[in-house]
């Protein structure tokens, strides 16, 4: 089963629960607080994607926050090809992993 970790602010509403659409779509997930994030990325060996998920009212400093730590993971799993997706906590962010994780594969399948 593919993991997917995601990365939020560890408020977690229930309205917002990534975890129940990622397990409807066939993915395990994991999810975290920013602050662990790396930690817990050490233990995944090879997560089918990462999602930063930011509060919807998150303001400018925290916004800042997780588009480095995007930037930052974007480098580091470059060679890997695990996308890093940033949602601001809005629905339909299993449908975006679903869709990137889709052109992926038909990418890597015409290599």
């Amino acid at each position: 089963m593919q993991k997917v970790l995601v990365v939020d602010n560890g408020e977690r509403a229930p309205d917002s629960a990534l975890s129940a659409e990622l397990a409807g779509l066939g993915y395990a997930s994991v999810t975290t607080p920013f602050e662990a994030a790396d930690d817990v990325l050490a233990l995944i060996p090879s997560p089918a994607a990462v999602v930063l998920q930011m509060p919807r009212h998150a303001n400018w400093s925290e916004r800042k926050r997780f588009l480095e730590l995007a930037t930052r993971l974007r480098k580091t799993l470059a060679a890997s090809h695990t996308p890093v997706i940033i949602t601001g906590g809005e629905g339909g962010t299993a449908t975006l992993l679903q869709n990137e994780l889709n052109t992926r594969a038909v990418a890597a399948a015409e290599f």
